[in-house]
């Protein structure tokens, strides 16, 4: 428990004090039940609709608050509408209440690969490599910047979100599998630490910290995995850890 198991969910304060998350896994309940107070606006960045990155959004504190708007950006939907999936999931039978009755101001924004400004903030997605249509997140404010690529198949395409990532002060890497693994879940989506380690090499970001653990990986496990990617890249690597922070 050194490392944490909830599911995606990445809490990130601007200078302004404007609360993003970053997807909404298991994580994002705790993080609702932590604030103090409800935020007026929040804004939710989603970078794909698998379960294990939206799972806790119908448990999230604010989407029962009548006084917050949530804003959820998030890559368009094949055959349908980011929206209309988001509905879907929370209404039932999937969730008992349907998603017209939440007291909630919720609005939808499909991305792809763009720019925009949020109070301060420069953000940029962009496409990679994962089953669906999948978003990295590029996040900079006053010259630094923090990039969120929790899943992506290097192995399948090398420089997948290199753009996002290169020089980044700070980056969140999907770093799943040993090589052993990968080699029987290629198009899994997710990425073995020697791909990783060139990919470290080639974007060369100030620092690097492995993302989307397996969850049949121990932590002794993931810490023998982290000492050959430093091994292998040449460069320090940290592992995400349940309530870890960093200021960028």
């Amino acid at each position: 428990m050194r490392y944490g198991g909830n599911t995606s969910s990445v809490e990130l304060r601007a200078a302004s004090g404007r609360l993003v998350i970053l997807d909404a896994g298991t994580g994002i309940r705790p993080l609702g039940l932590s604030l103090r107070d409800v935020p007026e606006h929040i804004d939710l960045l989603l970078t794909h609709l698998h379960l294990d990155h939206v799972e806790g959004l119908g448990f999230f504190a604010p989407l029962f608050a009548s006084d917050c708007s949530i804003t959820i950006w998030g890559p368009p939907q094949e055959g349908s509408s980011l929206a209309e999936r988001i509905a879907g999931y929370l209404s039932p039978p999937f969730f008992p209440r349907p998603f017209d009755e939440l007291p909630a101001k919720i609005e939808f924004v499909e991305l792809g690969n763009e720019t925009w400004e949020l109070d301060g903030l420069t953000i940029t997605s962009a496409r990679v490599t994962h089953p669906g249509t999948t978003l990295g997140y590029r996040i900079e404010e006053a010259g630094r910047a923090f990039t969120y690529i929790p899943d992506n198949e290097l192995g399948l395409e090398p420089r997948s979100g290199a753009e996002l990532a290169t020089g980044a002060d700070l980056l969140f890497h999907d770093a799943q599998y040993t090589p052993e693994e990968y080699g029987a879940r290629v198009g899994w989506g997710h990425s073995c630490i020697d791909d990783v380690a060139v990919y470290l090499d080639a974007t060369k970001p100030r620092r690097s910290v492995m993302f989307h653990h397996d969850p049949a990986h121990s932590d002794d496990f993931l810490e023998s995995m982290r000492s050959t990617l430093e091994e292998r890249s040449g460069s320090g690597v940290e592992l995400a850890a349940e309530l870890a922070s960093y200021e960028i």
